[in-house]
């Protein structure tokens, strides 16, 4: 009986799983064929322990439906972090500009000294489609600075955090928070 109920129940849940995705064709349809572009993008390579890194993005949509910023975050002798979503406020869907924030002070930030990590970021639309990553690679070093954006070119606009919680190489695997 046990069996039965719990082949029943899994069935049940790939079926419903299934019939939730929409193919492609049927997104398009809704929300259109363009997609997301992130046309200019700045970081700053070095930052301080404790520091917020401000990650600067522009970018457009032509079918004005951009969904969220996808970040990863990839550590030697860490890994791979898995993805972090920053939601697309609706008055931002066609056209962005501003920074998304990786914050450092919330850890024991003193270890974090000597780390290095590259980020690569994506901005997903409503129909599901991707924009070419651009990648930020990061050293910190309680002897370096964050170079401020080149002006004129970026609003100092806050679009959200990254919500990956970095952790050191004695911490071990990546993990979320």
């Amino acid at each position: 009986m046990k069996k039965k109920f719990f082949v029943v129940a899994v069935l049940f849940l790939l079926a419903a799983g299934c019939a939730a995705l929409e193919p492609l064709e049927v997104r398009e349809k809704m929300y259109g064929r363009g997609v997301p572009v992130i046309t200019q993008s700045f970081a700053s390579k070095e930052i301080r322990p404790g520091d917020n890194w401000k990650v600067y993005l522009n970018a457009h949509d032509p079918d004005g439906e951009m969904k969220q910023i996808v970040c990863v975050i990839e550590q030697p002798g860490v890994g791979v972090y898995p993805a972090a979503y920053t939601r697309i406020k609706a008055d931002n869907r066609k056209e962005l500009s501003g920074y998304i924030y990786l914050t450092t002070f919330d850890v024991n930030y003193s270890s974090l000294n000597f780390t290095n990590l590259t980020l690569r970021v994506q901005i997903q639309d409503m129909a599901g489609h991707y924009s070419a990553p651009v990648f930020f690679p990061l050293s910190v070093n309680a002897l370096y600075r964050q170079e401020p954006a080149p002006q004129n070119v970026f609003k100092e606009h806050d679009l959200g955090p990254i919500m990956i919680r970095l952790r050191t190489v004695a911490d071990g695997h990546a993990r979320n928070f």
